[in-house]
């Protein structure tokens, strides 16, 4: 496991994902700006030949307008997260839940639906 800090810029994110290669690339958010700063992060990953395939999810405050920011995690995975995990409605377990599923044997990348993100399982 590596941790990068807070407010890690999107560059040393990506060397350091190269160099590590991550099973998973964890993104944790708490300023509200997660819809805004993981778009871009997750556009510039799924553009690098290296870590296109990678998974990764999003989680935290990706807005700043509680429940009404639901509509965030949808574009988020439309963008090309695997998961995401909004602060005001998601359970503390539903990101064991999913690393679990990727544990459990191969899953294709981008074939955990948004409900098996959210506590269910991949067929």
């Amino acid at each position: 496991m590596l941790n990068l800090g807070a407010c890690t810029p999107d560059d040393l994110i990506i060397t350091e994902c190269r160099k590590a290669r991550p099973d998973v690339l964890v993104v944790s958010t708490v300023n509200g700006h997660g819809h805004i700063d993981g778009n871009r992060l997750i556009r510039k990953i799924r553009q690098d030949a290296e870590l296109a395939d990678m998974y990764a999810v999003i989680g935290g405050k990706l807005g700043i307008s509680g429940d009404s920011d639901a509509h965030f995690g949808v574009e988020l995975m439309a963008a090309g997260f695997d998961a995401t995990f909004e602060a005001t409605t998601a359970r503390s377990d539903e990101l064991v839940s999913f690393l679990e599923c990727l544990a459990v044997g191969p899953v294709g990348r981008r074939m955990l639906s948004a409900s098996e993100a959210r506590g269910g399982h991949a067929a």
